[in-house]
């Protein structure tokens, strides 16, 4: 387990309506990464924002990206920066092999 446990932060915008895909992404993080994340923050935003963070960093953007990560990317993205060395299971594996 890391001893220093993560802060995921996802910003969402209000004016969309999109508390809800927020608080869902949320729900999977926290599902998947228990022992390594401290706590999960919504803040809401405006102007179409939706953003992940962990600690300062960003690790998605719905402005860069142009879309809504697929859960799958985001776990992996954010396991690469908190528990590099943890299998994420049937989020590993490519569904065709």
């Amino acid at each position: 387990m890391n001893t220093s446990r993560a802060r995921i932060e996802i910003e969402y915008c209000t004016q969309c309506r999109w508390l809800l895909r927020a608080a869902w992404t949320a729900q999977e993080l926290l599902t998947t990464f228990q022992d390594e994340v401290r706590e999960v923050c919504l803040q809401p935003g405006t102007g179409g924002i939706f953003e992940v963070r962990v600690g300062e960093d960003i690790v998605w953007s719905r402005a860069q990206q142009k879309r809504f990560p697929e859960m799958k990317e985001l776990k992996q993205l954010i396991r690469d920066r908190i528990a590099p060395e943890r299998d994420l299971g049937h989020s590993d594996r490519d569904p065709l092999l």
